[in-house]
């Protein structure tokens, strides 16, 4: 039996971030990830992220930014977003906040490379991998944790950074507050005929949105085209050249003809809202307290942090002497994190409705309310700055220079 201050389940980019933030704390940490972090880098490069300017404050406040291969991080200054057969449109350009970039697409499987290397070298973080949680029993005073392989430990607080299919909240009987919307996103990484120029680019459709992320090739670009579960089987199940086609055309040839480069995956896109972010020992972090539709590409930044937002808690009650598994003492994370995820999930949710339609007169306001944001400045920039993750109560961390 070993017993650790901090368990946290799950080895992903939230679940290292967490681990990466208390390295030089005194807390002892276990971290359960159900693979073998030798086959990391092994995984397929196909998933990307786009990395807000909050994001890399955080990994640079680490360092972990200075570690990643800079010539794969696609940084880009500029969006653009309109909707289709239509005259509604939307330019942003970090200038227009006194920055340079907007954010940065990075491959998944890099950043989390890089964060497990740091990770590995903690003095204070025991790995348990490959494996997996098996049961938890929360008791006054620790939780005990069975893991698959039948190792046993306690802890004083565990956390759920483990997906959106999280094991811990199932197991805790955490409640969610979910609906499907009905969409699937496909996502493949293309060749353009023009080069992207380090634009994001977004085209609303009647089938759904559809991005083109600028990577780090000027004519290489990764994809996210949200549409019915039907369209996206069919999507998937056509002709290369015929996705190839279809694709062009939906994008209105903005970037000339486009090729494939990958293969076509696609996942259900649900949004998923945890009742709780936190109960006695138990505390919920990134896809496994929120999942949220990728119209903004905000999930991973959001569970960013909340890593540091927990990490920043932890940190507080240690120096106020408090034990850290307490609910009461996990309250103030909890109000925050629960805060700032309503407001993401209700933004995402008001673009996707206010994008819903084909009714002239809705095209019409639509149209038209692109363009008053577009022409005013400060409503632009408010907007500019919540891409950024530079609104609502940032962690201490990011305050520092």
């Amino acid at each position: 039996m070993q017993s650790y201050d901090l368990t946290i389940i799950g080895g992903g980019m939230v679940g290292l971030t967490l681990a990466a933030s208390l390295a030089d704390s005194p807390l002892s940490i276990a971290l359960i990830e159900n693979s073998d972090p030798a086959e990391l880098t092994h995984k397929p490069a196909s998933r990307m992220s786009a990395i807000s300017y909050a994001s890399r404050a955080i990994f640079e406040r680490l360092n972990i930014w200075q570690h990643l291969d800079s010539d794969r991080i696609t940084p880009y200054s500029s969006m653009q977003v309109w909707e289709k057969d239509s005259f509604g449109k939307i330019n942003f350009s970090a200038q227009q906040v006194d920055c340079t970039e907007l954010g940065y697409i990075i491959e998944n499987v890099q950043i989390q490379a890089v964060l497990l290397q740091a990770v590995q070298k903690q003095h204070n973080v025991t790995f348990y991998a490959p494996d997996q949680l098996s049961q938890i029993a929360v008791g006054e005073g620790e939780a005990w944790i069975t893991l698959k392989s039948t190792k046993m430990l306690t802890s004083k607080l565990v956390v759920g950074a483990d997906g959106a299919n999280s094991a811990l909240r199932n197991q805790v009987d955490i409640p969610l507050t979910q609906w499907d919307y009905n969409h699937h996103a496909v996502v493949a990484t293309v060749t353009t005929e023009l080069a992207h120029d380090n634009c994001a680019r977004q085209i609303f459709t009647p089938d759904g949105p559809l991005a083109f992320l600028p990577l780090f090739e000027k004519n290489l670009s990764s994809i996210v085209w949200s549409v019915s579960p039907d369209k996206a089987e069919q999507l998937k199940k056509l002709s290369k050249l015929e996705f190839e086609r279809q694709l062009t055309r939906t994008f209105d040839n903005r970037l000339g003809h486009c090729e494939l480069h990958s293969e076509r995956h696609s996942f259900p896109l649900k949004m998923r809202y945890a009742r709780d972010f936190a109960k006695h020992r138990i505390a919920l972090i990134g896809d496994a307290a929120h999942t949220i539709h990728p119209l903004a590409g905000q999930g991973v930044n959001l569970g960013l942090l909340d890593a540091l937002s927990l990490s920043q808690t932890i940190l507080e009650n240690i120096q106020a002497d408090k034990d850290i598994g307490l609910y009461t003492n996990l309250r103030f994370f909890e109000r925050w994190r629960k805060t700032e995820a309503m407001q993401m999930i209700a933004s995402m949710e008001l673009l996707k409705q206010l994008f819903q339609g084909a009714n002239p007169l809705q095209k019409g306001v639509r149209d038209l309310a692109l363009l008053f944001t577009d022409k005013v400045n400060p409503l632009k920039k408010q907007f500019i700055k919540q891409a950024m993750g530079l609104t609502g109560e940032l962690p201490k961390l990011l305050h520092k220079r």
